[in-house]
């Protein structure tokens, strides 16, 4: 039932000429399941025009960044899993680079390569899932199995590696929790020379379809100026012709030594933002062959300091020092020097990255992510003002937030 809104409710500026209509209140979730999870839009409406949609959030409930003050370093790494859990491996990644920065631990550069090829493993896996499903809120099926059947074998690579399927915690402070196993090359050859096939069947799915073409060109703009005051990064802030990647512009984990193409377009509609993830998927496999190439089949994984990195099994049989640093670091952890440091990595969502505070202890005195759903989220209400409510679930699929990555 329509009611009359008072300046109060509009939590917005600019909106002042529609104080003279008539305008409502609309929830649009946190059960909906297009809001992608626990996600509540307050929208404020003239009809179907949106006046205002305030993006409502805190029904997760995680608090992921107190509970790992009271981890050490090496448990805290398992929460960073569970922020995107569509991509762990990401925030692995960027957690372990803050740790051994404040360290200044020296990693292997073969675990380097094995950390880029499982970072784009997961940055594929992740816009598989962003794909199949965006293209389902738009009002096609068949896409969204086609995706999680590619999926499923990125799962199994992890597995075969990790020991399970979501959730790894397989990058670890110095390193990889294990070795590659055997016939992994082999493996994960045979998923990437099969990928363009596959991506070419995505492609003549959406090329030309009214469906795609109709719901997103135009609709969702997002300026240059407003992407850059919104705090916006990955592709986001790329379909809005900022040509900003933390591979390219702040390279970690030797990521300068690959040839790869940042996509970017400039129109900053959700067409854009569409196609970007569309193209950072096959620059993803682009890198994953070079990484792959790069990866000798045997050595060093993970930092030979037994202080921070756990002692290889048949060491623990027969040497007592190793025993001892094994059970000092499974019961206590190791410490950290005092110091803070932030460290971000470049997600398929965005910047993730971390900022820790070492009081000198076993466990962060401070631990603060920097989560890109969080931030991307904001980019909503500019989104979506002066456009219809059903442009609202095109704008949460082009931003593609994960509630674990907002209600940390």
């Amino acid at each position: 039932m329509a009611q009359d809104v008072k300046t109060d409710d509009l939590f917005a500026t600019g909106l002042e000429s529609s104080l003279s209509r008539e305008s409502m209140v609309l929830n649009l979730g946190p059960q909906h399941p297009a809001t992608h999870g626990v996600l509540r839009v307050r929208l404020t409406l003239d009809g179907e025009t949106v006046l205002h949609a305030e993006p409502v959030i805190g029904y997760l409930h995680t608090g992921f960044e107190k509970t790992a003050e009271t981890h050490t370093y090496q448990q805290a790494n398992t929460l960073t899993d569970r922020m995107d859990y569509l991509s762990p491996l990401t925030n692995n990644l960027a957690y372990v680079l803050a740790v051994e920065k404040l360290m200044d631990i020296e990693v292997p550069k073969r675990a380097q390569y094995i950390r880029v090829l499982f970072s784009e493993l997961s940055r594929l896996g992740s816009h598989l899932v962003w794909l199949g499903t965006h293209v389902m809120d738009l009002g096609a099926m068949s896409l969204l199995f086609y995706c999680l059947r590619e999926r499923e074998l990125i799962l199994d690579l992890i597995e075969q590696t990790a020991g399970v399927r979501m959730n790894p915690s397989y990058f670890r402070v110095g390193g990889l929790a294990y070795d590659l196993p055997e016939g992994f090359h082999e493996n994960c050859q045979r998923f990437l020379d099969g990928f363009p096939r596959w991506m070419q069947s995505y492609k003549n799915l959406v090329q030309g379809n009214p469906l795609i073409e109709d719901r997103l060109k135009g609709v969702g703009r997002l300026s240059k100026e407003d992407a850059l005051a919104l705090s916006a990064t990955g592709p986001i802030l790329r379909a809005s012709g900022v040509p900003m990647d933390l591979r390219k512009s702040a390279p970690y984990c030797f990521y300068d030594e690959f040839d790869f193409d940042v996509p970017v377009r400039t129109g900053g509609d959700s067409y854009d933002r569409f196609w970007v993830r569309m193209e950072e998927m096959e620059q993803s496999v682009r890198i994953m062959n070079q990484a792959l190439a790069k990866i000798e089949p045997v050595g060093a994984y993970t930092t030979t300091d037994r202080k921070v990195s756990l002692p290889p099994r048949e060491e623990i049989y027969g040497n007592m020092e190793a025993l001892i640093h094994q059970f000092k670091l499974v019961s206590g952890g190791f410490r950290v020097p005092k110091g803070e440091v932030y460290q971000g990595v470049e997600g398929p969502k965005g910047e993730m990255g971390f900022y820790i505070v070492s009081d000198g202890g076993a466990r962060p005195y401070r631990w603060r992510a920097r989560t890109p759903s969080f931030y991307n989220l904001q980019t909503m209400p500019a989104m979506t003002r002066g456009g219809l409510v059903a442009d609202v679930i095109v704008a949460i699929g082009t931003i593609d937030i994960v509630l674990g990555d907002v209600d940390k």
